[in-house]
């Protein structure tokens, strides 16, 4: 299975909770986590602003990310101008549509209201825990 994780949901792992679940079945194998460049200069630029990414903790991330730990990685995405409130939250889907992923999980309402693109889900760490567990 591959899956995009938005940045409030990478971010909030750091945290415990749903999120947390979510990246620990990632790292244990559990699905495919698809990035693409811009998604992971976010998810470095917010753990810098909100003081949760030294440099150490940020090039252990660069370095997971690159040691390719169940991920798939996409340096060209299709220009999507999809989500018009919040043009940002295009990169997920274009990551998405991209790599073919099965689910965006995100707990942004402008992605979730979205629903669904080209059959991708996009849904909330918790209701993705609910559909895991099937």
């Amino acid at each position: 299975m591959r899956i995009v994780v938005d940045t409030n949901v990478f971010v909030s792992s750091f945290f415990n909770g749903d999120p947390r679940k979510i990246i620990d079945l990632w790292k244990t194998g559990s699905f495919t986590l698809c990035l693409s460049k811009h998604i992971v200069e976010e998810y470095a630029e917010v753990l810098v602003r909100l003081g949760l990414g030294r440099e150490k903790e940020i090039s252990e991330l660069y370095s997971l990310f690159a040691k390719n730990y169940h991920i798939l990685f996409t340096i060209k995405t299709p220009e999507l101008d999809i989500i018009k409130d919040d043009p940002f939250d295009n990169k997920f889907i274009e990551c998405a549509v991209g790599l073919n992923a099965d689910y965006i999980i995100s707990d942004d309402p402008d992605l979730i209201a979205f629903g669904s693109h080209m059959e991708i889900e996009i849904v909330t760490p918790e209701k993705y825990l609910n559909i895991s567990r099937r």
